[in-house]
């Protein structure tokens, strides 16, 4: 699935080095199309916006894999303490930062 295991656990293994933190961010959007159905959906029948929650799935997983990538290229072996945040950066855009701390064996 990814590069390194990516772990939101944060205890350490004695054995484990801790070489520092890492982050990633992802900015994903929408088409202005999937933006105008959904804010029409939300407006009149309600429920869940699926264009809106496969945009956030989509911005998870790439911040996810761009954190894999990193610890790989800073020799880690996995990611401990991942923790992700969410913010709109424009309208029908959002931005997953995701972050933890590297270990190595």
């Amino acid at each position: 699935m990814y590069a390194v295991p990516i772990l939101t656990t944060e205890v350490f293994r004695p054995d484990q080095q801790v070489i520092g933190p890492v982050h990633a961010v992802a900015v994903v959007s929408k088409s202005l199309i999937q933006d105008i159905t959904a804010n029409v959906k939300n407006w009149t029948v309600g429920g869940e916006l699926n264009a809106y929650s496969n945009l956030i799935e989509d911005a998870v997983h790439l911040a996810l894999t761009r954190l894999a990538e990193r610890a790989r290229e800073r020799g880690a072996s996995a990611v401990v303490g991942v923790r992700l945040c969410s913010t709109e950066v424009a309208e029908g855009a959002a931005e997953v930062i995701a972050y933890g701390t590297l270990v190595g064996l």
